[in-house]
């Protein structure tokens, strides 16, 4: 049986929009709820779909751990996190839902 990997992500509204912080263990899934609305809520009010940013982790309490030190900092940082990995704010999801 495969190693577990676990996902700490942001997603974004568009660059410089609305912004949300979410860990999970299986990205495709999770991306995909995000984009068809059925993770209701925060994502689906403000249209937050766009995956601009991700980390890996192999254990849960690292992530869950990362997730939380993201959630408590600033928005520039949040942002200065995605602009090192992807300064044009790309959807990293792009071509990955027909």
């Amino acid at each position: 049986m495969g190693e577990r990997v676990y996902y700490v992500y942001l997603l974004a509204s568009r660059k410089n929009g609305t912004l949300y912080t979410g860990v999970t263990n299986s990205l495709e899934r999770r991306v995909w709820q995000h984009r068809h609305g059925s993770a209701t809520g925060f994502t689906a009010r403000y249209g937050v779909n766009r995956l601009v940013w991700l980390e890996e982790f192999r254990d849960i309490r690292n992530a869950i751990a990362r997730e939380k030190q993201i959630k408590a900092g600033s928005r520039a940082k949040k942002i200065a996190l995605i602009e090192k990995e992807n300064p044009d704010w790309r959807d990293l999801s792009e071509g990955w839902f027909a």
